[in-house]
């Protein structure tokens, strides 16, 4: 079964306050649905969680800029703090980053989360944002 993602366009690479937003989705149906949405379409709220993931994207060296960002949910195993007095890992949502960069050069590169660990997040505001475009809008 196909699962849900987001994939974030970004027209002038570098330049994030101006994007295309799809989220691709099974609708209740069973089928595959996609709406668009631009950076005109998000409430305020949203639009403050989108910057929180682009400060995962900003790690990118100053030579490569994302030019497209896909976004999936996906579980990942945490091990808690000594302090929080849990001794067993827990699994968790998170948001998973595929990043697609381009460099004055013309060169185009893949980043994953295997390049660099910030483009998963298991912060409940990206999952919740993530959420809010794949699930909410099976409805409609």
């Amino acid at each position: 079964m196909m699962k849900a993602q987001l994939q974030f366009q970004f027209p002038e690479p570098g330049n994030w306050g101006r994007f295309i937003l799809t989220a691709v989705f099974v609708d209740n149906n069973g089928f595959i649905k996609s709406r668009r949405f631009t950076q005109d379409d998000i409430s305020q709220e949203q639009a403050e969680t989108f910057k929180e993931v682009v400060t995962h994207i900003a790690v990118l060296s100053d030579e490569w800029k994302a030019l497209q960002v896909w976004v999936r949910l996906e579980q990942v195993t945490v091990s808690p703090l000594p302090e929080e007095g849990e001794v067993f890992p827990e699994s968790r949502d998170a948001v998973a980053l595929t990043v697609e960069a381009v460099n004055a050069r013309g060169g185009r590169r893949l980043f994953t989360s295997q390049d660099y660990s910030e483009f998963t997040m298991v912060d409940g505001a990206a999952v919740a944002f993530f959420n809010y475009f794949t699930t909410n809008n099976n409805d409609q």
